[in-house]
C-alpha cells in the first residue's frame, strides 16, 4: 500500500496548482474586469461632476485589460481552463449592462438619431452574444468547438463595438467634434457586423449542426434512476 503521507501531500501539492492557475496574471485581470461591471453600473447612477468621462474610462480600461488578458496569457503560457471561461462571460457580461443601461436611459434616447432604430441595434448585439454563446457550447459538445473559434471579423466586430461604446459613454463634444452622435454611428455599423460575423459562424458550424442533429442519444441514465425511484 501507498504511503498516506504521500498522498496527502500529493493532494496539498495538486491545490496549491489550482490555486496558481486561479490567480495567475491574466485570470486576475478578468477577475478585475468583473470586478468593474457593478462600479460602473453604480457610478452611471450617480450625478458627479465628470460623471461620463469616469464612465468612458472605466469601459476603456475593462477594453484594455481585455486585450492585456489574452496576451499576457499566450505571452506567460498561462492559458487555462479557468481563463478560457471566465474571458468571454466577464466580456458580456460589461458589454450587455451598459447596453442595456444605454437602453434605457431617456437622455440617452433622446439624443439618438431614432430610439427605435437604437433599441434594436442593442437587441441585435446582446441577442447575437447569446447566439453564439450557445452555438460554441453545442460545438463543444459536439467536439468541434474550434469550428467556432474567434475569426478576424469577430475581432473587427469587437473594435467597433468597444469604441462606439466608449464614445456614446463620454457623449461630450470635444473641439466642436460630435462625440455621441460619432459613436452612434460606429455602433450602427457594429450590429451590421455583428450580424455579419454571426452568419460566418453560423454557416462555419452548419455541416457540423447538420451531423450533430441526427445522432441518437441513449437514454439518460439518471433520468431513468429517478424514473424508478417515483414508481
Amino acid at each position: 500500500m501507498g504511503n498516506p503521507d504521500d498522498a496527502v501531500s500529493r493532494v496539498k501539492q495538486s491545490g496549491k496548482m489550482r490555486a496558481a492557475v486561479m490567480l495567475n496574471l491574466p485570470n486576475l485581470l478578468t477577475l478585475f474586469r468583473i470586478g468593474l461591471v457593478p462600479i460602473l453600473v453604480f457610478i452611471y447612477f450617480l450625478e458627479i461632476p465628470y460623471r461620463e468621462m469616469v464612465l468612458a474610462g472605466i469601459f476603456l480600461l475593462a477594453a484594455l485589460t481585455d486585450w492585456l488578458d489574452g496576451f499576457l496569457a499566450r505571452k506567460l503560457k498561462a492559458v487555462s481552463d479557468l481563463g478560457s471561461f471566465l474571458d468571454p462571460v466577464a466580456d458580456k457580461l460589461i458589454v450587455s449592462c451598459v447596453l442595456v443601461l444605454l437602453a434605457s436611459d431617456p437622455d440617452i434616447l433622446g439624443q439618438v438619431i431614432h430610439p427605435v432604430v437604437f433599441s434594436i441595434a442593442v437587441c441585435v448585439i446582446i441577442g447575437r452574444e447569446i447566439t453564439i454563446s450557445a452555438l460554441r457550447e453545442w460545438m463543444s459538445e459536439l467536439g468541434s468547438r474550434g469550428v467556432v473559434s474567434v475569426s478576424i471579423l469577430g475581432k473587427i466586430k469587437t473594435v467597433f463595438q468597444m469604441t462606439s461604446i466608449v464614445l456614446l459613454l463620454y457623449a461630450e463634444p470635444v473641439n466642436g467634434m460630435p462625440v455621441f452622435r460619432i459613436g452612434e454611428i460606429v455602433f450602427y455599423v457594429t450590429a451590421i457586423l455583428t450580424l455579419w460575423s454571426m452568419w460566418v459562424y453560423l454557416k462555419s458550424a452548419l455541416p457540423i449542426l447538420d451531423q450533430g442533429s441526427i445522432t441518437v442519444r441513449g437514454p439518460d441514465p439518471k433520468l431513468e434512476d429517478g424514473a424508478k425511484d417515483n414508481e
